[in-house]
């Protein structure tokens, strides 16, 4: 299990960017399983929506893409890197994100030939996906 300190050592990302709380578990270049607490206090809130608080979708596929970096990232060649995106394909939402829920962030490195690579990616709360997606990252020369 990695906590914020320990992603952030991974990672370039910083609060209030940094969308995860907690990595459970993850393999250098083959996946990551994180996790980000929801509450009503994140920023986004204010202006999305302030009558019915959502969590934007773009910002879920953010916080799954940062998961993916982590296992990415982790790799020993990658570390200090940055992987950037290449593109979303096959994003689908299926429910929202609420203040309160602990939202499950699974990213699993499916191709990688060079800096290019594809990763699927699911988020849930309480077992129900709430969004899915194929993310293609490009890593960094540094």
């Amino acid at each position: 299990m990695l906590n914020v300190k320990e992603i952030e050592a991974i990672i370039p990302h910083r609060h209030p960017f940094l969308l995860i709380d907690t990595i459970e578990d993850y393999e250098p270049g083959v996946f990551a399983i994180g996790y980000k607490c929801v509450t009503f206090r994140e920023d986004f809130f204010k202006g999305h929506f302030p009558s019915e608080p959502v969590m934007p979708g773009v910002l879920t596929i953010e916080a799954l893409a940062q998961v993916g970096a982590v296992a990415i990232l982790s790799k020993e060649e990658n570390k200090g890197k940055i992987a950037y995106f290449g593109a979303i394909n096959k994003c689908k939402f299926k429910g929202k994100v609420l203040p309160g829920d602990k939202l499950r962030l699974e990213t699993r490195i499916i191709k990688q030939k060079g800096p290019v690579g594809i990763g699927e990616a699911v988020a849930s709360v309480d077992g129900k996906v709430v969004a899915s997606a194929e993310l293609t990252f490009m890593i960094s020369a540094k």
